[in-house]
């Protein structure tokens, strides 16, 4: 298990921190800037990507990729058979809240690993009780 001082990134915190036009940015930069251990998941990533894809372009997409690559320390969870039921528990759970996949897996993850946190602008990923850091 990771320590209980590892902090979840969830896609709204790396959009935030990437993209100087975001109303989060400076809370998000700040934060980034003293990173304490974070993990994400691998559906979190392909959210980003395929946001800064659709918002930009490919140049765009592929600096938020380099960027993850160098982000340190940061665990990435990967997604797969094994995940998916744990997944879909919550979002059947839930299911009054219209949570992607992608945030599910984010709720399995931090319970999982027990995250004292998570820096997140969706208050979807504080429905399990983690307290959501987004503000100065």
């Amino acid at each position: 298990m990771a320590r209980s001082a590892e902090c979840y990134v969830d896609t709204s915190a790396f959009i935030a921190f990437l993209d100087r036009s975001d109303s989060f940015h400076a809370i998000f930069r700040r934060l980034f800037s003293a990173a304490p251990p974070l993990a994400t998941s691998a559906l979190v990533i392909a959210e980003g990507h395929g946001w800064f894809l659709r918002r930009y372009d490919s140049r765009r997409a592929i600096e938020f990729l380099n960027f993850i690559a160098a982000l340190a320390p940061l665990t990435v969870v990967s997604f797969g058979a094994q995940e998916l039921p744990k997944a879909e528990a919550l979002i059947k759970r839930f299911r009054d809240q219209a949570l992607t996949l992608a945030d599910a897996h984010g709720l399995v993850i931090m319970k999982e690993r027990r995250n004292s946190t998570c820096w997140s602008t969706d208050r979807h990923l504080g429905l399990t009780g983690v307290p959501l850091v987004n503000k100065s």
